[in-house]
């Protein structure tokens, strides 16, 4: 059933509408930065992470392989990565480094804060299930991958002569992993699910309660936080960027779904809507990190945030929902 654009205005609108009064709060100065800041770390260090654990404690998983899903999503991740990579180091003449950081923009999508809050609106729990099992693998791989490919590019730029330690960087790794909010909530969501523990009562109660603050929460810190990246420096890497991750990579995810796996339609949906997400925030503080491609990294975000409003859009009317 083709989906008409008013039920795609009415699935877009909520969720674009809170982005964009975050946005003027933090433009307008009606609320300090420090209130940004504060709600962030809110949303990532507990009501995200509530709410991964509250699904994946209680949601109904259908008898179906995650693996052609991941497959499908990182498929259009790694070529697109590879494609960014070698247009920012071939074409704009650029350092390793900074190709790792145009990867990084084009794969990591905002599937958390934005994705989520879209999947929940337009398609309820059901929507959450492929989106979670996305979210769940694709923070360790990203981390993974960026991590080696800046200590390769590193070495390979002439920033640092030392050998490379794979003990080192799988502690480095294996640390991060254990203090992120988010791989906690969705470990001990995991655990509890297994264990098959009941969730309810006081549990079901103040869960549900975190959890409900954790979207609109998330869309009000995300648009107070595009304040802080902006236009800046040299534009045109980040609209090639941006041309990749929110045209080619989903394309190619919705054709290895739809072609390749034959995915049931809604997790064809989910997993288009994913990969055609905004750019994450984790490109900027990969790019801040490390020092380099800081103009890549926040043009890139802005850029993609402002545009997905029509290009989610357009993607919700080409699935047909």
């Amino acid at each position: 059933m083709s989906a008409s654009i008013v039920q795609i205005f009415w699935i877009v609108l909520p969720v674009f509408g809170v982005v964009g009064l975050g946005y003027l709060a933090s433009w307008s100065k009606y609320l300090p930065d420090t209130v940004g800041e504060a709600l962030g770390d809110f949303v990532f260090m507990v009501a995200i992470p509530v709410l991964l654990f509250r699904t994946l404690a209680t949601a109904e998983f259908p008898d179906t392989s995650p693996w052609p899903l991941w497959i499908s999503y990182f498929g259009g991740v790694l070529v697109g990565w590879i494609a960014a990579d070698l247009m920012v180091r071939k074409m704009f003449r650029r350092d390793a480094r900074a190709g790792v950081i145009g990867g990084v923009s084009v794969g990591f999508s905002n599937a958390v804060l934005l994705g989520l809050p879209l999947t929940l609106s337009a398609f309820g729990e059901e929507g959450a299930v492929p989106n979670l099992l996305i979210v769940a693998v694709q923070l360790p791989v990203i981390m993974v991958v960026s991590t080696v490919l800046i200590e390769w590019a590193e070495r390979r730029d002439g920033e640092n002569a030392a050998p490379m330690s794979i003990g080192l960087m799988a502690r480095s790794i294996a640390l991060n992993f254990i203090k992120n909010p988010l791989v906690l909530g969705i470990l001990a969501g995991t655990l509890w699910r297994l264990a098959e523990w009941p969730y309810d009562g006081p549990l079901e109660v103040l869960g549900n309660q975190i959890a409900s603050a954790a979207i609109p929460c998330a869309l009000f810190a995300l648009g107070m936080s595009l304040t802080r990246y902006g236009i800046r420096g040299n534009v045109l890497p980040a609209i090639w960027i941006s041309l990749l991750k929110l045209f080619v990579i989903p394309a190619i995810a919705w054709v290895l779904a739809t072609q390749v796996f034959t995915l049931p339609p809604l997790w064809v949906t989910v997993v288009t809507l994913i990969a055609a997400c905004p750019t994450g925030v984790n490109a900027w503080l990969l790019a801040n990190r490390f020092r380099t491609g800081h103009a890549i990294a926040a043009n890139t975000i802005t850029l993609t945030s402002a545009l997905s409003v029509v290009t989610l859009s357009l993607w919700l009317l080409f699935l047909g929902y």
